[in-house]
């Protein structure tokens, strides 16, 4: 994989380099909630500009449906960045139309600027190779030079992350460059032990990894609302929590496995639980109650573990030598649902081995809590990314930037 200081070493002064981004943030109407992956992309476009190329920066925002929505505009992480950069940004109102011809053709040497939301063309996520390729085409037209530095995209097969760096001279940008070295050292050169600790919503999107994971980790450790699954395929009740009756036999499976194979499965021992899900617009006081993981009453809904399993999950991470984690452990947004998340971030904090922030929620949570981000070995910016590697899957967008 060609790094982006070969290419500055073959020069990009007076060229116009593309640069597939990650600026898929958070919006709260226009105002961004978390910049962590504008900051991220900012060295490889700054570095770039100041070589002299004429920047085009391209990213995805959101879900749109194939077609212009101004709710998922970029120009919010335009302005952002150029704040970032401490200069002007161009912005284009479309993708490869008039204005992105117009925005491109008017850069000087140095100067930078950013295309419209990708996915507001079909072509971008198409599954026909032949209407994916016709996009690519045309966003090949704007540039000379391509730098793939989105790593929250390179799980997609999509236009401008696995057909365009086919049409053009291409690179891997410093922000890529730095989760694959991460993510090498929790798949090829693990130092042990080596715990992982996964939440999020439902078991069913974390299932492929922990397969993978049987063979590599240690310790796996569990919460958010997926632990409920696996505190009922012990054959405990849990009221009304998030429920995959679907996913039991799974889950029962990989305990077998992991028993077997002297992997050790940690689970809650108290959850936090409330009646009603919480009010995140108002943060109106929940008034949760701390039950035995094992007793959750009937009509109770588990939505944070309990302060008794904070300590117990720090303590199996206190001698770790790497940590991956991924997913909130409960309802981080709600003041009173917190402190699971809170217990397990300042845990990977005080740990003394190479803690890895797998993204996505986990991500937003360090930051929307108010740790600092320096004090965990690497946050990364693609969190179905992170995981579909440590599945062992090829991802489309690395493979692109292979030669």
């Amino acid at each position: 994989m060609k790094t982006i200081d070969e290419l500055l070493a073959e020069g990009v002064a007076g060229k116009r380099v593309f640069v597939r981004a990650d600026l898929n943030v958070p919006l709260a109407g226009t105002t961004i909630t978390d910049d962590g992956r504008i900051r991220a992309v900012q060295p490889t476009v700054a570095r770039l500009a100041e070589a002299g190329a004429r920047v085009i920066v391209a990213s995805h925002l959101g879900r749109p449906k194939g077609a212009p929505d101004p709710a998922f505009s970029l120009a919010p992480a335009a302005t952002r960045l150029g704040e970032l950069l401490g200069a002007d940004v161009a912005f284009a109102t479309d993708t490869v139309g008039e204005s992105a011809e117009a925005v491109v053709a008017a850069l000087s040497d140095g100067q930078v600027a950013v295309l419209e939301n990708l996915r507001f063309n079909p072509g971008e996520t198409a599954k026909d190779d032949a209407e994916r390729g016709a996009f690519a085409d045309q966003l090949a037209e704007l540039a000379d030079l391509y730098v793939g530095d989105g790593f929250g995209a390179v799980h997609r097969k999509h236009a401008s992350v696995y057909d365009l760096p086919a049409r053009l001279p291409h690179a891997a940008g410093y922000l890529i460059a730095t989760e694959v070295g991460v993510l090498k050292k929790l798949t090829d050169d693990v130092k042990r032990p080596y715990a992982v600790v996964l939440g999020g919503a439902k078991v069913s999107d974390k299932l492929a990894v922990i397969d993978h994971l049987l063979e590599k980790a240690d310790r796996i450790l569990v919460g958010g609302g997926m632990v409920f699954t696996f505190l009922k395929a012990q054959g405990h009740e849990t009221g009304s929590s998030l429920l995959q009756e679907d996913q039991i036999p799974a889950v029962q499976e990989y305990l077998r496995r992991a028993d077997e194979r002297g992997v050790e499965f940690v689970l809650p021992v108290d959850v936090r639980v409330g009646a009603t899900f919480p009010d995140l617009a108002t943060k109106a006081p929940a008034h949760p109650t701390t039950v035995a993981a094992d007793a959750i009453p009937a009509g109770q809904m588990g939505l944070d573990i309990g302060p008794e399993t904070g300590r117990l999950y720090a303590s199996k991470l206190a001698d770790a030598e790497t940590v991956f984690w991924n997913g909130p452990m409960g309802v981080f947004e709600h003041p009173d649902y917190a402190e699971g998340t809170k217990a397990v971030a300042q845990a990977l904090v005080d740990s003394p081995g190479f803690s890895v922030v797998g993204g996505g929620d986990s991500a937003a949570a360090v930051r929307i809590l108010g740790f600092d981000e320096k004090a965990f070995g690497h946050i990364s910016t693609g969190g179905g990314a992170s995981l579909e590697y440590l599945e062992g899957k090829t991802l489309p967008g690395l493979a692109a930037l292979e030669d």
